[in-house]
């Protein structure tokens, strides 16, 4: 891909269903959104990052700590639970230009610098042969429908798990695609997406209490 600008967007809402306050609560000394913030600027081929937000408390913590980064202001008709990201995507790439867009979330802070740069690295060298790239973690463990129906085994073949062929669970960590994708099928992932594999220590996503409770003691262990 002969690229030109590379910006990575962070979504983030105010209100959080399961967790309070979760973007901005406190993890390991800082707010959980300046975690991949501080980690986004650790990478090289990006040249922008963008935060986009409804919440007073990160637009104020972004301007105070990180006067590099831009921050759009999320619209009211965008800020319900029921709004798709693609079509919170779609309007934050109609306001910042670039040939590529990387998208993560402030619930991956264990993801790192260098697996963010090797997956733009990837995908340059791929492209266009695969027109986008989210990551997966790797799922070796035998595994059945609502049916009961063995998805990715033989039931009456009981082999070692690691021996099963894998299946792959997108982790939502990283996401790298164009708008003109993202317009024609109103969605990041496109018609020849790359499977971006991640070790699954930083594939945390925190979605519920437990999660970040894990990722605590993960982190502590990390310092």
């Amino acid at each position: 891909m002969k690229r030109k600008k590379i910006v990575a967007l962070v979504p983030m809402r105010h209100h959080s269903q399961r967790v309070p306050g979760k973007n901005y609560r406190m993890l390991q000394g800082k707010p959980l959104y300046q975690h991949i913030l501080d980690t986004l600027l650790q990478v090289p081929e990006i040249d922008q990052i963008v935060v986009d937000t409804d919440s007073p408390v990160i637009i104020e913590g972004v301007h105070e700590h990180y006067s590099q980064i831009k921050v759009l202001e999320r619209p009211q008709e965008l800020q319900a639970d029921n709004i798709s990201m693609n079509e919170i995507l779609l309007y934050d790439t109609a306001q910042v230009n670039a040939d590529l867009y990387l998208q993560t979330h402030s619930t991956n802070p264990l993801l790192k610098a260098a697996t963010l740069s090797s997956a733009i690295q990837v995908l340059d060298s791929a492209f266009p042969g695969y027109d986008s790239l989210f990551s997966v973690t790797r799922l070796q463990t035998r595994l059945y429908d609502e049916l009961g129906r063995a998805i990715n085994h033989n039931p009456a073949v009981l082999i070692q798990t690691q021996d099963l062929p894998p299946v792959y669970e997108e982790n939502s960590c990283i996401y790298l695609f164009t708008r003109e994708n993202l317009v024609q099928r109103r969605h990041r992932i496109g018609e020849r997406p790359l499977l971006f594999e991640i070790d699954p220590d930083e594939a945390w996503d925190i979605d519920e209490e437990v999660d970040f409770k894990l990722v605590e003691l993960l982190l502590k262990t990390q310092s």
